[in-house]
């Protein structure tokens, strides 16, 4: 509880514009709103204090502004520089086990071009557009995207490559996605040919600007006019000091004079995560995996069956951000990233919207809910099932985990999409919940306007924030009364601040961060409701982004591979993870300082964000146990507002100390200004679970 009798806040006023109030109609309000006795005072550009005798503000008193402020029209903070809080060990609340984790879409080229490890662009011409983007001729060749000599049904066009009279090595380029990342590493390499001609077929890669050549390798080829032969080989690499890489395919041009050859579907790998097979980029899955993540929800609305088995045989698609997708990334790659992570998988399924506005429901959305239901099948079937066996046969045997599933997606934003969910949901939660009566169902939004009423029981509802730093103050307390019966939950599914001041920023800022750090805390303080929250979007490749800002990112570029401010921040909540949130008692009122303490057997952790202008010296006191370590461990981030991490100069990280206790479980430090803090005192004996 907070004690408030006579202290001073400070309230801020926005400059929302519009049909909001003034400073001054805010003012006066405030001063003719009964908080106890409170007066308010030293109106001095947009700020003014108030002071209240008997209880704590609550800006519930003048909410009616919102409907016609689209933006937070104040934000009231405490006037000090000082807080103790003391932590209870009684009561309190459980913690999702799963709270933090990713949400990933391929947005920004974040799959292809991004985690996925293949590094070649267009190369299997999938999408509503495909074009030559990323290739160019080498030698005197002439090359072309030729769809009447398709690999396969899925696989539509090839590389033609015509020789002419030219003479030496001939050939093609491919420069991926704005470059290929050539470092020291092993690489593997395959390429479809089609034509005549037998002799070698030579694969380097090439140092753009000097023609140096970082690793390669020659392969034997006998090709066939009339049929499509596959060959591959590995090779070393060393590391390229170039910003911008090619892979280089050449043959014998004599060997081919006046004739052509066909490519299809080249592909490149350097190592890959965990070793996997068409598996992950490692460095960008390395760093991800250091956030130690929970939870996580791929973005699945696509045609699942179309995503499996051999890669040559997946047709791809156009994805929902201007560019084809391969769908090499498909449905058991991501679940093997959730397993090599040790992740809880959300499964998202299609539930009869699309973009476009278009809506199938009644008896129309019969197919749809069979093919989720065959979906289901293939991950949790035993292999007696149809499409179990066939999850075998390409190599998982044992049943995936999936025990969460989404129906549909921001169901929310569309009016048209909003009046016909309830149906939908109801069809699609029906079907699931009959056939599989174990898995947690997930509502696409959470306002009730486009929800069933009333919802069925053990539903959660997936709720998106893209905010301003203050609007995620404001939200501080949204769960603070959120229904805790018939098994209710929330799953936020996306979140990120994306303007400051009313502009959108295209980087995280340590402003922006801060905010968030304060919204992480209410859900932490709420993470008994609170399922799962996921920072969205997860990747960025650097110059192809249709979304900013976003958690990391990467080029081709050696050593470009970014964590944002918030990347950082989202890493120091994530491992430093409690079981259970304990209540606190504090001297001072939330903000600008926020705060939540949790417990495990292990360690006490004490999280806090200072979204003010002035460092706060913290006097923290823990439950007297007799046993905590006198050295607890301390992280912080702090910077100036609009401070950003950029490629190869990042300068906001975490920064690491030790406290010593200066008494019986009593600690001293500071939270700086627009600082994020965590602070860890681990038990000397580990308590029984």
């Amino acid at each position: 509880m907070l004690s408030c009798e006579n202290q001073v806040y400070v309230v801020h006023v926005n400059n929302v514009g519009g049909f909001c109030p003034t400073v001054t109609d805010v003012f006066k309000a405030f001063k003719q709103t009964a908080w106890g006795g409170q007066s308010c005072f030293n109106l001095n550009g947009n700020d003014f204090s108030c002071s209240a005798l008997n209880g704590c503000p609550s800006v519930g008193a003048i909410e009616g502004w919102s409907s016609v402020c689209d933006k937070p029209l104040f934000q009231i903070t405490g006037n000090y520089t000082s807080a103790s809080l003391t932590v209870s060990s009684n009561g309190g609340n459980s913690s999702s086990s799963i709270l933090y984790g990713f949400m990933f879409e391929d947005i920004n080229h974040s799959g292809d071009g991004g985690i996925h490890a293949q590094l070649l662009r267009s190369n299997g011409f999938q999408g509503n557009a495909p074009s030559l983007v990323g290739y160019a001729a080498a030698g005197g060749a002439a090359i072309a995207r030729d769809a009447k000599a398709p690999l396969n049904a899925a696989i539509t066009s090839s590389l033609r490559v015509d020789v002419g009279s030219s003479t030496g090595q001939v050939g093609f380029i491919n420069e991926g996605y704005n470059g290929v990342p050539v470092n020291a590493d092993t690489y593997k390499t395959s390429f479809y040919i089609r034509g005549t001609y037998t002799g070698p077929v030579t694969i380097e890669l090439v140092g753009n600007s000097t023609g140096t050549v970082y690793g390669g390798a020659t392969v034997n080829v006998e090709s066939v006019a009339d049929s499509f032969k596959q060959f591959s080989t590995t090779f070393e690499s060393t590391q390229s000091s170039e910003d911008v890489n090619v892979w280089r395919l050449t043959f014998d041009a004599s060997l081919a004079a006046n004739s052509s050859l066909w490519f299809a579907l080249p592909q490149l790998f350097p190592s890959t995560y965990k070793g996997r097979e068409n598996g992950l980029r490692k460095d960008i899955a390395e760093f991800l995996s250091e956030i130690n993540p929970r939870g996580r929800t791929p973005s699945l609305r696509w045609k699942w069956n179309e995503t499996i088995g051999p890669v040559e045989l997946r047709p791809g698609r156009q994805g929902d951000w201007t560019y084809g997708n391969s769908d090499a990334l498909g449905l058991m790659e991501y679940l093997q990233w959730a397993e090599d992570m040790n992740m809880t998988p959300v499964l998202g399924v299609w539930s009869g919207f699309s973009l476009d506005e278009t809506t199938i429901t009644g008896a129309a959305l019969a197919p749809y809910i069979q093919d989720t239901l065959n979906e289901l099948e293939f991950l949790l079937g035993d292999i007696s099932t149809p499409y179990g066996k066939l999850r075998a046969d390409l190599g998982h045997p044992e049943p995936y985990t999936v025990r969460h599933i989404e129906i549909g997606n921001e169901d929310g934003v569309f009016t048209t999409s909003c009046a016909s969910y309830p149906e939908r949901f109801m069809a699609y939660h029906n079907a699931i919940s009959e056939a599989y009566p174990s898995l947690q169902i997930i509502a696409s939004t959470g306002d009730k306007n486009c929800l069933p009423n009333p919802l069925p029981n053990n539903v959660w509802v997936d709720i998106h924030h893209y905010l301003s730093p203050i609007g995620f103050l404001q939200l501080f307390d949204e769960f603070d009364n959120f229904p805790r019966a018939n098994g209710s939950g929330v799953f936020i599914g996306e979140y990120a601040c994306t303007q400051v001041d009313g502009s959108n920023v295209d980087k995280s800022t340590m402003q922006g961060a801060v905010g968030e750090a304060a919204y992480m805390i209410g859900i932490e303080r709420n993470s008994d409701v609170i399922k799962m929250a996921a920072y969205a979007p997860l990747l960025e490749h650097f110059g192809m982004a249709q979304w900013k800002p976003n958690l990391v990112g990467f080029d081709s570029r050696a050593g470009s591979l970014t964590g944002s401010v918030s990347y950082y921040v989202q890493k120091m909540f994530a491992n430093a993870r409690g079981d259970t949130v304990l209540p606190v008692k504090s001297d001072v009122i939330l903000g600008p300082l926020y705060w939540v303490a949790t417990s495990s057997v292990s360690s006490y952790q004490v999280k806090l964000a200072n979204y003010g202008e002035k460092a706060q010296n913290i006097t923290l006191t823990l439950p007297d146990e007799g046993h905590l370590e006198s050295a607890a461990k301390l992280e912080t981030i702090s910077g100036p507002p609009a401070q950003v991490n950029l490629p190869f100069n990042v300068t906001l990280t975490p920064v690491a100390s030790v406290v010593e206790s200066v008494g019986q479980n009593v600690w001293n430090f500071i939270v700086p200004a627009y600082g994020v803090a965590v602070l860890v005192v681990n038990r000397g004996i580990q308590l029984e679970a």
